[in-house]
């Protein structure tokens, strides 16, 4: 029977495993916010990247204008 088929398809990969560095103090206020909402640090993580680069102003060179 055809019916009874286990059909298994390529997984597709959306996320990535990335290592950074973060100051202790953020690392405290990030904890403390992942308790305070119930969610995990990855979680918040991601939200505060994803609200970064949605609102980022890039402002190409250094000095600023008047």
């Amino acid at each position: 029977m055809d019916n009874d088929n286990f059909i298994v398809t390529p997984k597709e990969e959306k996320s990535v495993t990335i290592t950074i560095r973060i100051d202790r103090s953020l690392q405290i206020k990030l904890d403390d916010l992942a308790s305070k909402s119930n969610r995990s640090r990855n979680e918040l993580i991601n939200m505060a990247l994803d609200y970064a680069l949605k609102n980022v102003k890039f402002v190409n060179g250094t000095k600023k204008e008047k």
